[in-house]
């Protein structure tokens, strides 16, 4: 357990809180109940995030086409990894939603949810009979979270929507990577991982409205309206909107960003820098105190009385003298030398990590970031803990991703269902 002096609020321990599927949820977000149809990988991520602060997830699934990412990336005894990640503290159950029988089944559990998160292209779930229109017919305070590719309108909207497609055409790929080479795209759904944080936070902006007297009523002060609504997000709108001010520079300036590598037009000394003992470090100065006590101590102080080291941008146009200097000294020292002399001369510097020294390094065992949780399938694994940390309402992961299925027929029951009903179910191809 972290030292609540160190962060002010500790991480739970995996001892203390992890709980078979069914136990009940710790966490603020106790009492929610999120329907989870959607795949690959901003639905499903954001279904999870809510489900690490006590939301009840139920993960719903095409009986015959699992979720792909149980078959993504490596697998242990023909276990999917990343659904291990990406599933947890979900409850497991199929339903084919095309299938009259499975639409019933969803519409019945729609009633007694509070989320339902989606991302099949606009307009499938109305082809099914699972609209707006019915879904909130069946459940007026229901909120519908649309994750999808381009939106739910405008001329791209039934096109097939991938993260890789939003990282192309946001501009992230077009500043990415050397001035000389090619646009480059991030080895790992960052755009869709965005998009998770932006629909997690789009469910409680929506549930809070939902709910709250001034923001939901029809007169301040009032009564909450309890009514829900329709989440319309994009891919390609969060990841635009972390690029930070190109918009606006593109609009008054006509300036457009460039690829600089590791370089910064903003500031320098920004790179990485390769030690003597063959390892890599990020050198940051952001900010020109920094900056100066970076060339202090890389034995370069006369630049800091140059004019154009008082500005980031002065530095900026400076960056191959600064980058020769910084680099240079780098490469005469081994990387434990390099992180203790900058620590000293509080300047800022990072070594660049495999997942390796992740899994091993002291200030994320600190914080708890990397947590052991037990799985009947794997024995125990690891994985990235919850976000952040609550003084008063930690989250918590309770049970990695289970089995495709697991769940369906104690779900059904609590619906009432039978065992006749749901082996009828099975039967007809719903289940």
């Amino acid at each position: 357990m972290t030292d609540p002096s160190l962060s002010g609020a500790p991480r739970p321990t995996t001892d203390d809180h992890t709980a078979a599927p069914g136990s009940p949820a710790a966490g603020p977000l106790t009492g929610l109940r999120v329907l989870d149809l959607a795949t690959l990988f901003a639905g499903p991520l954001a279904a999870t995030l809510l489900g690490d602060f006590g939301a009840e997830v139920i993960k719903i699934e095409h009986p015959r086409r699992p979720d792909p990412s149980r078959g993504h990336g490596p697998t242990k005894d023909g276990v999917g990894l990343w659904w291990k990640l990406l599933g947890r503290n979900k409850r497991t159950m199929t339903l084919d939603l095309s299938h009259p029988g499975g639409r019933d089944v969803l519409l019945r559990l729609a009633a007694g949810a509070d989320v339902v998160v989606e991302n099949f292209r606009p307009g499938t779930l109305e082809r099914w009979g699972l609209g707006w229109d019915a879904l909130s017919a069946v459940n007026p305070r229901l909120v519908l979270a649309r994750v999808t590719g381009f939106g739910q309108f405008g001329p791209y909207a039934r096109r097939p929507g991938f993260g890789t497609l939003a990282e192309a055409m946001s501009g992230f790929a077009a500043i990415t990577g050397e001035p000389d080479g090619p646009p480059t795209l991030p080895p790992f759904g960052l755009a869709d991982a965005i998009a998770a944080l932006t629909t997690s936070y789009a469910v409680l902006a929506a549930l809070r409205a939902r709910d709250s007297p001034t923001l939901g009523s029809d007169r301040a002060g009032g009564p909450p309206s309890g009514r829900g609504q329709v989440i319309d997000l994009a891919l390609i709108e969060p990841i635009l909107t972390v690029l930070g001010p190109q918009p606006l520079w593109y609009d008054q300036l006509g300036h457009v960003q460039p690829r600089t590598g590791n370089r910064s037009a903003n500031v320098a000394p920004r790179n990485t820098y390769r030690t003597a003992d063959g390892s890599w470090v990020a050198v940051s100065t952001s900010a020109e105190s920094v900056a100066g006590r970076v060339m202090r101590l890389v034995g370069r102080p006369e630049v800091i009385d140059e004019p154009w080291f008082a500005t980031g941008e002065g530095r900026a146009r400076h960056a191959d003298e600064l980058d020769t200097a910084v680099g240079d000294w780098i490469a005469r020292h081994d990387r434990a030398e390099v992180l203790a002399a900058f620590e000293k001369a509080e300047a800022a510097v990072a070594p660049i990590y495999d997942i390796r020294e992740v899994m091993t390094d002291p200030q994320y065992a600190a914080l708890g970031s990397i947590t052991e949780v037990p799985d009947d399938e794997l024995g125990t694994v690891r994985m990235q803990n919850v976000l952040f940390r609550l003084s008063e309402t930690p989250g918590a992961i309770r049970w990695a991703g289970r089995p495709h299925g697991a769940d369906t027929r104690e779900v059904l029951a609590g619906l009432g269902l039978t065992d006749a009903e749901i082996d009828g179910l099975r039967a007809a191809g719903a289940l």
